[in-house]
């Protein structure tokens, strides 16, 4: 009989890909003691976008909110996402930063960090293993996946044995847009349990209506792992629903050994929480449903509110199709990318300026530039010298690991972050987040000298006007 782990995404990935990350830490707080008793395999709980928007939209100091979970959920290993070289933000950083901040990481709670290159350069990954495992941190590699005429089994299979030399502890295959079909799901499990000698783990968005399918598969095929979500906040951009997969697999072979009737009780409380975001218009329901787009232009769930976003403020909305049909002509210039944070923002604004300006790459965006000149790392299939030239000019390529050409900042960033500072951790924010760490630190201190931040957000916009 083979147990299959469960790692329960419903205060990470779920709430990010249906809320934009929008759940707080009080109304997960409830929820933390009946979680920490299901003997899940771990709980994705921080990283990816949860980090920025606990201090640009929520107002909480992501630290704390980590050692809260630590706290209130002593029996579970805690997961979180990585961007590699990225960390949590949206550039590369100096290693010297990076070292800190894994080292921060472990030390306030996390067990298992999952690391991923956008771009499957295990270049971009290198600092951060090396980092994990100096904290004797589990270290979870990542292969992005994606199709093109440049990704295949064999290649996936290659990388992740690249990732097993570096130290991988266990390998995820990662599909942010829910492209994993369910017999390419079992081939790429199958193929990778004969190359590597390490747990297969399955992360796959519920978006094209494949995931439950792709699941049962990848589960035939030897995967140890999957992602799922709690039902009131599963499916649709977000993942299979937990209770479903425990339900489906209960008395078989794959059985997962969790208890149905707390998974219930646990369910009931998130069924509240979703009904809170659906009055306040926090969850649309169409992020709810499946998007058979997905499958045409191989665009995740969050792109695609970001690209009508785009649109709508442009007064060019009758323009989606358009850019859809863009988005796979962008990503081929491009080397054919994955398209994960940050690069389908990346592919997706670019085509977004070639439809609105009538001309392809009349007007190219930084971001993109730096794509194409090497600056995130090296792309899935070389960019040809033309295209290249067109777009960065005359300026020199990066052809070298990126981060080779960042001198260490972390002495800097202290000094920089030093007037906020209350806690060591303070410098990590104010590093990967700059105005937006500082605003945070600024009401936190208002908040602790007694000040009334309404009132004093009031006064700032009449002395403005004046």
């Amino acid at each position: 009989m083979k147990k299959i782990n469960v790692t329960e995404v419903v205060l990470r990935d779920a709430h990010q890909s249906l809320i934009a990350t929008r759940m707080t830490i009080d109304e997960m707080l409830p929820a933390l003691p009946l979680l920490d008793k299901v003997g899940f395999h771990s709980i994705e709980c921080w990283g990816g976008a949860t980090f920025d928007a606990c201090l640009r939209f929520l107002d909480e100091d992501p630290w704390e909110r980590l050692r809260i979970l630590r706290r209130e959920m002593p029996k579970t290993k805690l997961q979180m996402l990585f961007r590699g070289q990225n960390m949590l933000g949206y550039r590369h950083y100096a290693d010297d930063v990076l070292e800190y901040f894994v080292q921060k990481c472990a030390g306030n709670g996390i067990d298992i960090i999952r690391i991923f290159d956008a771009l499957n350069d295990i270049r971009n990954m290198t600092t951060s293993i090396k980092a994990a495992k100096k904290e004797s941190a589990h270290f979870q590699a990542c292969i992005s996946y994606t199709l093109s005429p440049v990704h295949s089994t064999d290649k996936f299979v290659e990388f992740a044995k690249q990732l097993e030399n570096e130290g991988a502890d266990s390998i995820c295959i990662k599909d942010m847009a829910g492209l994993l079909k369910p017999y390419t799901a079992f081939e790429l499990v199958r193929a990778l349990k004969e190359a590597v000698r390490l747990p297969i783990q399955v992360h796959s968005h519920y978006t094209s209506g494949m995931a439950s399918m792709s699941y049962l598969k990848a589960v035939e095929a030897g995967a140890d792992a999957v992602d799922t979500a709690m039902s009131p906040l599963a499916t649709g951009t977000s993942h299979m629903a937990t209770e479903t997969l425990v339900a489906a697999l209960q008395d078989t072979e794959y059985d997962t050994g969790l208890n149905l009737s707390l998974l219930t009780e646990i369910r009931d409380y998130f069924e509240k929480l979703r009904e809170k975001y659906l009055k306040s218009g926090l969850l649309d329901p169409k992020v709810m449903g499946v998007d058979a787009n997905t499958l045409l232009y191989q665009v995740p769930g969050g792109m695609l509110s970001n690209l009508v976003s785009q649109l709508k403020q442009a007064g060019k909305s009758d323009k989606f199709e358009e850019v859809l049909k863009e988005i796979p002509r962008v990503r081929e210039d491009s080397g054919y990318p994955p398209l994960v944070t940050p690069t389908s923002q990346i592919v997706g604004t670019q085509a977004v300026f070639n439809i609105i300006s009538g001309e392809r790459y009349k007007t190219v965006t930084k971001e993109f530039k730096g794509l194409v000149k090497g600056e995130y790392g090296r792309t899935p299939e070389a960019i040809s010298p033309e295209f290249r030239q067109k777009i960065i000019g005359d300026e020199q390529p990066v052809d070298c690991r990126p981060a080779d050409l960042i001198a260490p900042e972390l002495e800097k960033l202290k000094s920089e972050a030093g007037k906020w500072v209350q806690q060591e951790e303070d410098v990590l924010s104010y590093a990967m987040f700059g105005q937006v760490a500082e605003k945070f630190f600024e009401k936190r201190s208002d908040r602790q000298n007694g000040i009334d931040n309404t009132n004093k957000d009031t006064i700032n916009k009449v002395l403005s006007v004046l």
